[in-house]
């Protein structure tokens, strides 16, 4: 079957959605490519899933967790020092893309500064990108940076689906008020897919369904 998993009606319907994105992210991933400019970047091949945020929100984490290799994607402790697209095979059948991490001063501004040429290029004009994972802090509330990425993301018309990180380490009450908020957001941006989805890479929340759902876009 294909899909996401708002698509699944039953419990066996999303059990085999999960047990589809289980077997994509055990295949081996593997770094192919870096761009810097626009006119590095690789011929579009396989469907694509990039993964942006916040300088510090935890991607790198996370791509590592989904993909079950704990150095694939490279966690810096200096927060916005990439400023490349990093390209990685899943197994012949997906490309994942790491993009350089925005707003670490969580000024708007910094957003278009950051993403200015290359990345909003990129987002515009990649006919094999499905999807944009972002990521938001379960801990913190939603910056203005996060905001200015998502009216970037919308008027690029590039679907982009929230993922709430690091809900290990938020409170009960405060998570609960964050998945409110990304909810309300999802609802004023029409390019936002309608499904949030809460992960934790230090206990595995989350990691099945965002592999099933990233796995319902993938080469067949």
């Amino acid at each position: 079957m294909s899909g996401g998993l708002l698509e699944a009606r039953t419990e066996e319907e999303r059990a085999a959605l999960i047990e589809q994105g289980r077997l994509l992210f055990a295949r081996p991933c593997q770094f192919f490519f870096a761009a810097q400019r626009l006119d590095q970047l690789p011929e579009p091949r396989l469907p694509e899933i990039a993964f942006c945020g916040r300088s510090n929100v935890g991607k790198s984490s996370l791509v590592n967790a989904l993909t079950g290799q704990n150095s694939l994607a490279r966690v810096s402790n200096t927060p916005g020092r990439t400023k490349q697209l990093n390209f990685f095979d899943l197994g012949g059948r997906l490309t994942l893309v790491d993009m350089p991490g925005y707003g670490y001063a969580q000024a708007a501004k910094s957003v278009k500064e950051d993403w200015q040429g290359l990345m909003f290029n990129f987002l515009r004009g990649r006919p094999n990108l499905r999807r944009v994972v972002l990521l938001l802090d379960a801990r913190i509330e939603t910056k203005a940076s996060d905001r200015a990425a998502m009216d970037l993301l919308t008027e690029a018309a590039v679907t982009f689906q929230i993922v709430l990180t690091k809900a290990d380490d938020a409170k009960p009450y405060w998570l609960e008020q964050r998945q409110q908020e990304a909810a309300a957001l999802v609802k004023k941006h029409t390019a936002a897919h309608p499904l949030v989805i809460t992960t934790s890479s230090e206990t595995g929340l989350g990691i099945p369904e965002l592999r099933a759902e990233l796995a319902a876009l993938a080469e067949p």
